[in-house]
């Protein structure tokens, strides 16, 4: 399935559109930590794109990736996960931090949408 081309965006929609993604980033983290996550970073930035939040709970470093939706499925907010650009980043935060090099490691995934309560899809995907 391919996806069309983004429409130019003016620069106040921009802006409307990062302050909602943090907004999201904001509420998982909160999220998290509800769950017992201890939060280690938040928009964390990589040459090869930013990991949203990196977590550590019972030993396992988590990267995760936030998707915050004002309408639509979770179907269409999972097509803009990027698990390649992910693992890459990853690499890099191990590279910056070496003290957390020999932990076990995953990915998820927060959906969020309206009217509903956040979707923590645990392990996403392999890395391998």
């Amino acid at each position: 399935m391919r996806r069309l081309p983004a429409r130019p965006r003016s620069k106040q929609s921009r802006l409307a559109a990062e302050l909602f993604g943090r907004r999201g980033e904001t509420l998982a983290a909160w999220y998290l930590r509800l769950k017992g996550y201890r939060i280690l970073a938040s928009r964390f930035k990589t040459p090869m794109g930013e990991i949203d939040l990196v977590a550590k709970r019972f030993g396992t470093l988590v990267f995760v990736e936030v998707k915050a939706r004002r309408s639509g499925s979770v179907a269409d907010a999972w097509l803009a996960v990027n698990d390649r650009r992910m693992t890459r980043a990853a690499d890099y935060f191990l590279a910056r931090h070496p003290r957390y090099t020999g932990s076990d490691m995953r990915y998820d995934v927060i959906f969020l949408a309206p009217m509903a309560w956040p979707r923590h899809v645990v392990n996403a995907f392999d890395a391998a």
